[in-house]
């Protein structure tokens, strides 16, 4: 019998329920639980929160001028998929890898073909520039994702327009507009309609065709407080709109879940300068007069605030803190680098991503055949060869397993790769999550001491090469012939007396000391005059996004004046 078969398979909980690890995270080190509401905590119903948003940009559209035709548009789930670029200059809509590189483009309804990408982008590759590119990065950005797309598509095809000879816009008699200031006209129609009342009015007199509702929140919030950790609430949405979903979700006393809630928390200006904590008045939603500058009280609602200010008030160092948000940028790159949080991303979008992954698993096993099929053309082939073999039928059977893999996910493909390439989101996820889930709520299947530990991170002349085969190179045989290192090693250690210690990543906190603790960072930061974004802006590739411009800010529908 194989070896293989007789050993056993490591238990996994069931794919619905698991987090998935990117690094390795003790949850009993962890002294603060902080939550974003919207998306996170309150997980809205898809596709009835994207229609209304959808619906309502049309009608904002249309009383800015745009015609009454726009109003007959409808929203197509299966269409938008986030993390695509929009570019201002041509109209199109990318997906991109973690370098810049396209993947795939869209103008209006059509996608563009191989030389219509180069011919546009040399080399396939467009950088990163707010200037040039907005980010669709969050979930609230679905629905202009796919009327920016119709619009584009409506103009381009309407009798009364042509598309000008430098491809950047349309014009009509003595009217020209450039794809640029469609977008534009866009944002800022779908800036009134999440800043607007009107829409938060809306869901909140039904919250329960807008708002799911699960038995399993206040079980997660209570077992966590009983454990003697601390929660809290950190959301940019104004308290009016807080208190009714929250009320929704766990009833009137919701504020006893959390030890401490901040509304208008301003993210992810939260993070860098903030502003100041001001009390909250329950009963009108008023903001008190003054600022805090006491401790933070439990039941308290607070409005505004910056992590500077929060560190010190409740004394958390940066590992001490696990934020769980669903915006890759307000939420999670911006704790992690500027403040050192541990982060887990909430993603909706993978349970469907998982579906894919598991019901067509053939198209994945032909797609690895034909990487074997492919193999198999060269193997016997080495330098001298001068017949150059014939692959253009495997690799056209590539192209085509790989575009049927797309879509199975949706027109626009997956969220986190096409075919065997990662795209942009997924590497901002793999780089600044710590952990992810669809949801929050999995947490509850997993004790409050668990150790996720991250899988051990395989680069390809390790996951392509078994651990049986032998290597057939001088170098090779002679450490054969010799000691392992690792022997070597460990003598020259017992001769020196000293030995190398091993710090794995989820121990780094048992090691550090008070010298290294982050009052001193924070007062070495002030000494050189440096601000947060200026030290990671230091440390960073070009396609981070790492400031605030216009194309990272989500416009959440529920802020009074910046992004969730």
């Amino acid at each position: 019998m194989d070896n293989d078969a007789q050993k056993p398979k490591p238990y996994k909980r069931a794919t619905e329920q698991r987090v998935f690890v990117n690094r390795s995270l003790r949850l009993e080190k962890i002294k603060f639980f902080g939550f974003d509401m919207d998306y996170t905590l309150a997980e809205y119903k898809s596709p009835q929160m994207e229609i209304l948003a959808f619906e309502m940009t049309l009608e904002k559209l249309t009383k800015v001028g745009y015609p009454k035709d726009i109003l007959n548009f409808k929203y197509d789930p299966i269409f938008p998929v986030r993390g695509l670029w929009f570019d201002y200059l041509y109209g199109n809509l990318l997906k991109v890898d973690g370098f810049g590189s396209i993947l795939m483009g869209m103008h209006g309804l059509r996608f563009l073909k191989t030389q219509e990408i180069e011919e546009l982008y040399p080399n396939k590759f467009i950088q990163l520039s707010e200037s040039r590119i907005f980010v669709l990065n969050t979930l609230f950005n679905l629905p202009e994702t796919h009327l920016i797309a119709q619009l584009i598509d409506y103009f381009d095809k309407h009798a009364d327009f042509k598309q000008n000879a430098e491809k950047t816009g349309i014009r009509g008699g003595e009217m020209m507009m450039s794809y640029k200031s469609i977008f534009q006209d866009l944002r800022n129609a779908v800036d009134w309609v999440h800043m607007n009342s009107a829409m938060k009015r809306t869901i909140m007199d039904d919250l329960e065709k807008y708002v799911k509702k699960d038995a399993r929140l206040p079980q997660m919030l209570k077992g966590m407080r009983d454990s003697g950790r601390k929660t809290f609430l950190l959301t940019n949405s104004d308290y009016e709109y807080t208190n009714a979903v929250m009320t929704y979700l766990l009833g009137a006393e919701w504020t006893s879940f959390f030890n401490l809630n901040i509304v208008d928390a301003r993210k992810p200006n939260f993070f860098a300068e903030g502003t100041t904590f001001r009390e909250v008045d329950p009963e009108t939603g008023a903001l008190k007069l003054g600022s805090n500058t006491g401790p933070l009280k439990e039941g308290v609602i607070y409005s505004g605030g910056s992590c500077e200010a929060f560190r010190k008030m409740v004394k958390a160092r940066g590992k001490d803190v696990l934020y769980v948000g669903d915006h890759i940028f307000g939420d999670v790159l911006r704790s992690k680098k500027t403040r050192g949080w541990r982060t887990f991303l909430i993603v909706p979008e993978l349970d469907q991503e998982l579906s894919v992954w598991t019901e067509r698993r053939p198209l994945f096993e032909e797609l690895g055949g034909l990487d074997n099929q492919l193999a198999d053309i060269y193997k016997n082939l080495d330098a001298s060869a001068t017949d150059k073999p014939e692959i253009h039928s495997v690799l056209q059977s590539i192209r085509k397993i790989c575009h049927e893999m797309d879509q199975e996910y949706g027109v626009l493909g997956s969220l986190f790769r096409s075919g065997s390439r990662t795209t942009f989101f997924a590497s901002q996820v793999m780089r600044y999550a710590d952990i992810y889930a669809s949801t929050c709520l999995n947490l509850v299947h997993y004790p409050n001491f668990y150790f996720f530990r991250a899988p051990m991170q395989l680069m390809p002349h390790e996951s392509t090469v078994d651990h049986a085969s032998v290597l057939k190179t001088e170098k090779a045989e002679k450490f054969r012939r010799q000691d392992s290192i690792g022997h070597q090693v460990r003598g020259w250690s017992k001769k020196t007396a000293t030995e190398n210690e091993f710090f794995p990543e989820e121990e780094e906190e048992d090691v550090s000391n008070e010298s290294s603790d982050i009052d001193e960072l924070h007062s070495a930061r002030r000494g050189s005059q440096k601000s947060p974004s200026a030290d990671v802006e230091n440390n960073v590739c070009d396609t981070d996004v790492v400031s605030m411009p216009p194309a990272q800010v989500d416009r959440d529908h529920l802020v009074r004046q910046s992004s969730d």
